[in-house]
């Protein structure tokens, strides 16, 4: 019998896996990874000790200097002053009405017109009062008479009695009748200057110098004592007054700088305090404090010849006390303020470097500011550039260059390109081993293929 044929690819036993090596395509994003990381902590551990030294007030080394503005303390005159709020109050105003009725006939004035005292203003028709004044006149005259008349017969009455010739009773009558005479007399008299006064209150003339305002009456309207408006106010304008408050705090120095009859200077400004509108001098204080502010009412006069000030106008008032001489004096931008207190950067000329120094200050003007404690006159201080800057930094004045600025800078340069080109050989270096690995890899998979194809056909 013949056998049956066998299979032998079904006896044949199962060749044997090939060995793989491991995957190691992570192991350049691994390495990748620990240089970034190594990269950042250096950069970080730089930074801190950047920050740490400027805290301590060190400068880290190779900074170039700092370009800075310096001036010298000198000494200034600082004026002790109050700043206020201030009102123009005229010193007198006056409402011109009329003292007896009649219609206006006349008005001789223009509305704003600079009146002086005793200028007309205007005119009450007159004609009724010139009766009145002749009508008075007229019985002065005849009660005037009678008096004479009386005293004649008096004197004859006493001549006779001295002859005993008339009684008595008739002498003390005849002198009785004189005395009543002369009372009469005296009325009519009264009567005839109040109707001069009314004929002369017909003239309505300026009460005051100053300024005329709007009228309020025009020709042929009539007038009297009772009209609440009146004519026309006028204003005086020339001296004229200022009514400011004073902090109740300054009044002691205010009452002391007055006792010595010393005239305190007082300048009225706009309200940007940019102009001067006018010089003055001080003239009085009120005697209570107001208790809803805590001030104290002053004022003061000016001379206005110029008309600059003008009633009821906002003005903002400087107060001269004293002055301060000899005063040591820096520019305002060279104080500045630190969580201590103010301060000022002081050059050491010597070392080109800068030392931060705690100041007191005092007075202040616009462009100086005094200095109680801290700096001397005749040291420099940093005006300009000092908000870079830091206890001991050094730093430049302007017009000077530093000797190394150019080399520093050049090397500056050079480590950047030596970093550039390690950083393109590491990228290379890098892209080189993962594209080798890559191709090894690709060769032993294709290896492994041909070997198994050869064991699946070798019956």
């Amino acid at each position: 019998m013949g056998s049956e044929p066998t299979n032998s690819r079904a006896s044949d036993p199962q060749p044997f896996a090939p060995f793989r090596p491991p995957n190691r395509r992570w192991l350049p994003w691994l390495l990748l990874i620990i240089a970034v990381g190594l990269i950042g902590g250096l950069s970080w551990y730089a930074i801190a000790r950047k920050d740490q030294n400027a805290e301590r007030g060190g400068m880290p080394r190779g900074r170039p200097p700092v370009t800075v503005g310096v001036a010298a303390a000198g000494t200034e005159s600082f004026p002790v002053e109050l700043d206020a709020l201030g009102t123009i109050a005229p010193v007198a105003t006056a409402v011109v009405r009329a003292q007896v009725s009649g219609v206006v006939q006349q008005v001789s004035f223009s509305e704003g017109q600079i009146v002086q005292r005793g200028q007309l203003l205007a005119l009450i028709d007159p004609r009724p009062f010139e009766n009145a004044l002749m009508q008075v006149k007229g019985q002065l005259q005849r009660d005037e008479a009678q008096l004479e008349n009386a005293r004649v017969t008096e004197r004859r009455y006493r001549q006779l009695q001295t002859q005993d010739s008339i009684a008595q009773q008739d002498v003390d009558a005849q002198t009785a009748l004189v005395k009543q005479l002369e009372g009469t007399v005296a009325i009519d008299r009264a009567a005839v200057r109040s109707a001069q006064l009314n004929l002369d209150f017909a003239r309505i003339t300026a009460p005051i110098s100053g300024r005329i305002g709007l009228r309020s009456v025009d020709v042929g309207n009539l007038v009297g004592p009772a009209d609440a408006t009146g004519l026309v106010t006028i204003t005086q304008t020339a001296p004229i007054d200022v009514v400011f408050a004073v902090p109740q705090d300054a009044v002691p120095e205010l009452k002391h700088a007055i006792s010595g009859g010393k005239a305190l200077p007082v300048t009225a400004f706009d309200r940007s305090r940019s102009k001067p509108l006018a010089v003055g001098r001080f003239l009085a204080l009120d005697n209570v404090v107001d208790t809803q502010t805590g001030t104290v009412r002053a004022k003061a006069r000016f001379d206005n010849a110029n008309g600059s000030l003008f009633p009821n106008q906002f003005v903002n008032v400087r107060l001269k006390l004293r002055t301060v001489e000899g005063a040591t004096a820096v520019p305002v931008s060279a104080v500045r303020n630190g969580g201590d207190g103010p301060f000022v950067y002081v050059l050491n000329p010597a070392e080109k470097t800068v030392s931060l120094r705690p100041v007191k200050r005092g007075l202040s003007s616009l462009d100086k500011t005094q200095i109680l404690s801290g700096v001397e006159p005749g040291e420099q201080v940093i005006t300009e550039g000092a908000d870079r800057l830091t206890d001991g930094a050094k730093v430049r004045l302007p017009g000077e260059r530093g000797k190394g600025d150019k080399g520093a800078g050049d090397k500056g340069a050079g480590d950047k390109g030596a970093g550039d080109k390690g950083a393109r050989g590491a990228d290379d270096a890098g892209g080189k081993g993962a594209g080798g690995k890559g191709a090894a890899g690709s060769g032993e998979e294709r290896q492994g293929g041909e070997k198994r194809s050869r064991n699946a056909s070798g019956g």
